[in-house]
């Protein structure tokens, strides 16, 4: 395969997933309109994105394992057909049936819970080794683009027409993405006719389901208090129980929905565990805007407030491609360690002193930044793409979304505890991005158990070389 057709099957594979990354972001400016249309309140109005998450953690686990089975080309492109259908039936919701729009959400959720691991996994089919950290890099990159972009492109529709636009905008764009993909995308697939793993594909969804559910339901400002709550431990509970049932129900599975195995490299498990503190500390970034308001009451307002959340997104918009380049030369241990070191910092910096001013708020989050670009870019992907066989490359790919997921769920019952338990405030915000930091300097030591250059690329011709003997 030449470059030109590799650099085609990228433009497929990066306006999937912006189209999915942008309906995150695009969304936040119409959420007043979105509540008044349908006359609700602020707690029913958090599902809109809920279970937009929920049913993204459930389908990508499930789009991961489809892809294995029956090609890339396939799921991608169904995955961009249920985005797009649930687009449509968000659009049309009627004012009196909000239960309608939530069912659109889910929809895009599940869709959008299978393009981006299955973008990651076609990289590593067309691309050679050489070449796959800047492409991955790109494609992380479109999260910064789309964070940056959303907010002012939401705003702009906003201004012009009714909120029901901003979901109509994906359906062009969806056709766009099936048409090339279904002339680009490769068609390989495993030959297995081994029977689907229905039961460990409901018992995960249950899982997910009921976790997603009871973390929702924890009021942070009454966080001891809430979880004694019927609306959480009940659900903490079941998951945790089918937390311990999941591995049982895989192991006599003759073809797993989630591939156990996977876990026997500790480079796996590291990467996996990585990836849940990135997704913390991303989640942890929503609270910026709170931060400044109490931080720089004189300068910052509640109107201009999430401005502040520019030199983070702008960081990873350059960082994600840097990294992405910087990746292929110097493996993917040396990128993770320097990320989870200027989250390290950065999380320090903004439990400081620093953020009573406005240049010492912005270098703080900038870092922060930078930290993340590596983390929820290239180099975790990386790890998998090497790590696992051309069978199981999806599914490690789901992995990684799977477990930054869970720690995005995690990370706002955690921030809201911390900083209510501190009073709120500078202290509260303060205290909770400390308590990050601290993880962060964890996640820097774990990185000291990862493969170097020399080993990953020794992993890499091992797989190479059992991939051309299939």
């Amino acid at each position: 395969m030449n470059d030109k057709t590799r650099n085609k099957i990228l433009l497929v594979l990066f306006l999937g997933v912006l189209m999915g990354a942008l309906d995150i972001a695009i969304v936040a400016p119409a959420l007043p309109s979105i509540q008044n249309f349908f006359s609700i309140g602020d707690r029913a109005l958090t599902w809109t994105f809920t279970i937009y998450v929920l049913f993204n953690l459930i389908g990508t686990p499930l789009m991961a394992k489809l892809s294995d089975t029956f090609g890339r080309r396939s799921i991608y492109i169904l995955d961009v057909i249920l985005f797009a259908i649930g687009s449509l039936i968000v659009s049309l919701s009627p004012s009196n049936l909000f239960a309608v729009l939530l069912a659109g959400r889910a929809l895009q959720g599940f869709g959008a819970g299978g393009i981006f691991p299955v973008a990651s996994a076609v990289i590593g089919d067309t691309f050679p080794p050489e070449k796959r950290g800047g492409a991955l890099g790109l494609i992380g990159a479109v999260f910064g683009l789309a964070f940056l972009v959303g907010p002012i492109l939401g705003g702009i529709i906003l201004t012009i027409t009714s909120w029901q636009w901003l979901f109509l905008i994906n359906l062009p764009i969806a056709l766009i993405v099936i048409v090339m993909g279904w002339q680009l995308l490769p068609t390989t697939h495993s030959t297995s006719n081994r029977p689907f793993d229905l039961s460990g594909m409901l018992v995960l969804g249950a899982m997910l389901a009921s976790t997603t559910y009871g973390l929702n339901q924890i009021d942070t400002q009454n966080f001891f208090g809430s979880l004694a709550s019927l609306n959480v431990w009940p659900f903490l509970l079941i998951g945790i129980i089918l937390l311990f049932v999941f591995p049982k129900i895989e192991k006599k599975a003759d073809d797993p929905i989630l591939n156990l195995d996977l876990f026997k490299s500790r480079q796996t498990v590291l990467a996996s565990m990585l990836s849940a503190g990135a997704g913390l500390g991303e989640s942890g970034m929503v609270f910026i805007p709170a931060l400044a308001v109490a931080s720089m009451p004189m300068i910052i307002n509640a109107h201009n407030a999430s401005y502040l959340m520019m030199p983070v997104v702008l960081a990873m918009a350059v960082g994600s491609p840097l990294v992405g380049r910087l990746l292929d030369k110097f493996g993917s241990k040396v990128m993770v360690f320097s990320g989870t070191l200027l989250l390290a910092i950065g999380m320090g910096m903004l439990s400081s002193n620093l953020t009573s001013m406005l240049w010492g708020f912005i270098t703080s989050a900038a870092v922060v930044g930078l930290g993340l670009s590596t983390l929820l870019g290239a180099p975790m992907r990386y790890i998998m793409l090497n790590e696992a066989s051309a069978a199981e490359r999806t599914s490690a790919q789901g992995l990684i979304a799977l477990f930054t997921s869970v720690g995005q769920l995690t990370s706002s019952a955690l921030v809201g505890a911390v900083a209510a338990s501190m009073g709120g405030g500078v202290k509260g915000y303060g205290a909770a991005y400390m308590v990050i930091g601290v993880i962060a300097g964890f996640m820097v030591l774990l990185t000291f158990g990862l493969k170097n250059r020399q080993q990953e690329q020794s992993m890499l011709k091992s797989n190479q070389a059992i991939t051309a003997a299939e």
